[in-house]
């Protein structure tokens, strides 16, 4: 780059795996005209993203310290020790009934959709402050209300918001903004990541075919693309919006009933077609 080149914005997303959110923001800030650092847990995950200039691949699992303090060492040798924007997009999901999940399953969860965006944050901030830069935390609107067979995702999504809007108050006086996506349904590899649900001699055995079917993602209905998805979101981020945002399909009706509707309302669309009727007979 020429001394009279004006530097590329930064952003840095974690989870980039092909066909996901990740992916689809990654490609969406590069075409703004972003240097993109994109990081996913394997590097053969992101080989469609490998030839495009101005963008970096980094091996990054959010779990990991080691290799947290690699990808500093990296984006800061690369940017000068600056970074436009840190988007906490990694997640994992889990469709279990509550009470039968075991606890190490849960915490893993917890370790990734939680804590990986606390140990990124923490690690990055310096440098997004130097930026009077932007946090972006990718939560989903599971951390809103309750989704039946979700009970450790939903949490450790409403774990996220909770987290995300105090830090935000916190990194204001650093010139810092904090956006909490609140996602609603989007056309992911999400509901694939699942190995085969069996219930055999559960209390829950007479709700199988639910809990399978959520797993599979049969509920979701007219899924919003990734590419879409991440438009909305970067342009958002770009015009400068803060605190929550709500984007992907439902979103905006997720924001209404649990902004208004009774509880009652809520716990009917969660319920039907889950299996809970085959319950406790």
């Amino acid at each position: 780059m020429s001394q009279k080149e004006t530097p590329r914005p930064t952003a840095l997303i974690t989870g980039c795996s092909a066909q996901g959110i990740g992916s689809a923001l990654a490609l969406a800030f590069h075409a703004r005209g972003f240097h993109v650092f994109a990081t996913a847990r394997s590097l053969a995950k992101m080989s469609h993203l490998a030839d495009l200039p101005h963008l970096t691949l980094l091996e990054l699992d959010v779990t990991s310290a080691a290799q947290i303090a690699a990808a500093v060492e990296t984006v800061q040798s690369q940017t000068g020790g600056r970074l436009n924007y840190l988007v906490n997009n990694s997640g994992v999901p889990l469709v279990r009934p509550a009470v039968e999940t075991e606890l190490s399953v849960a915490q893993g969860l917890f370790e990734v959709n939680f804590w990986g965006a606390v140990r990124m944050t923490q690690a990055f901030v310096g440098m997004v402050i130097a930026a009077k830069g932007t946090v972006v935390n990718v939560g989903s609107l599971g951390g809103n209300m309750p989704v039946v067979w979700n009970a450790f995702y939903a949490s450790s999504k409403a774990a996220l918001k909770s987290y995300s809007e105090t830090l935000r108050l916190e990194l204001a006086p650093f010139g810092v903004r904090v956006v909490t996506v609140m996602s609603g349904v989007v056309a992911t590899q999400i509901f694939t990541k699942h190995a085969e649900l069996s219930f055999e001699g559960s209390m829950y055995e007479p709700a199988t075919e639910g809990i399978r079917k959520m797993a599979a993602g049969d509920p979701v209905r007219n899924p919003m693309a990734p590419s879409e998805y991440a438009e909305k979101v970067v342009g958002d981020l770009l015009a400068g919006k803060n605190g929550l945002i709500w984007r992907g399909r439902m979103a905006s009706i997720g924001w209404f009933l649990t902004t208004w509707m009774p509880q009652w309302v809520l716990d009917r669309m969660s319920t039907v077609g889950m299996g809970l009727e085959n319950l406790g007979k």
